[in-house]
């Protein structure tokens, strides 16, 4: 189912440890209260008080350094400015799924601390709830959704785009999440689609499908 719907350049290299989680940092430019980070190839921006996935946070920045704090240790990067640092390695948090006797990847979960039953589609690009499903787990679909349409098997269907706060697989948790609620009973189970998935690292082994995602 598919969704119809002056910045001063720096050049700061933070040589990492390989055998570590990160390792490559470049501070590729900066702005007041904004800094923009390349980690291993990732373009991230992070704004005043913000941390990255790598637990890299901008205390605070201008047009010519910035402040960052990396491993609970604050320091100022100017232009031309290199150093060596460790992080500690990331955990990595997985969750494996069987497929059942009908050939799919179903598995508990919940949504903004509910408890749902997923059916795991890859094909799905967003979550989509039937309208049913978001009643029953008390999500205000009309007053807080923005109205559309979507495809469905027996074709185009009224729904509402919304914003879940917080979706779980086991012990893989996202939030500010895209969702779709379908208007009626469609899908008859909630699609844990691609707006969680690519968030993840999917595979599927054999009758396994296996979604991973650094802590």
């Amino acid at each position: 189912m598919k969704l119809i719907n002056r910045i001063f350049i720096l050049s700061v290299l933070i040589v990492i440890s390989p055998a570590r989680a990160v390792e490559q940092i470049e501070v590729q430019a900066l702005m007041p209260g904004m800094v923009v980070l390349l980690i291993d190839g990732d373009m991230t921006t992070l704004k005043t008080g913000e941390k990255s996935l790598q637990g890299i946070k901008l205390i605070s920045s201008s047009t010519q350094l910035a402040i960052l704090e990396i491993n609970g240790e604050q320091k100022s990067y100017r232009m031309g400015t290199t150093i060596n640092t460790h992080f500690t390695k990331r955990e990595t948090l997985i969750e494996q799924i069987i497929i059942d006797k009908y050939g799919m990847f179903r598995a508990y979960g919940s949504i903004n601390g509910q408890s749902v039953k997923f059916l795991i589609d890859t094909g799905a690009s967003s979550v989509a709830i039937s309208a049913r499903d978001a009643r029953k787990l008390g999500i205000q679909y009309r007053l807080a959704g923005r109205e559309t349409r979507v495809n469905t098997a027996s074709g185009t269907a009224k729904a509402w785009a919304i914003k879940l706060k917080k979706v779980r697989l086991g012990k893989l948790v996202e939030h500010n999440i895209e969702g779709v609620v379908v208007d009626g009973d469609y899908p008859s189970q909630v699609l844990l689609g691609m707006t969680f998935l690519n968030r993840m690292k999917v595979e599927k082994e054999g009758n396994k499908m296996i979604i991973s995602r650094k802590k």
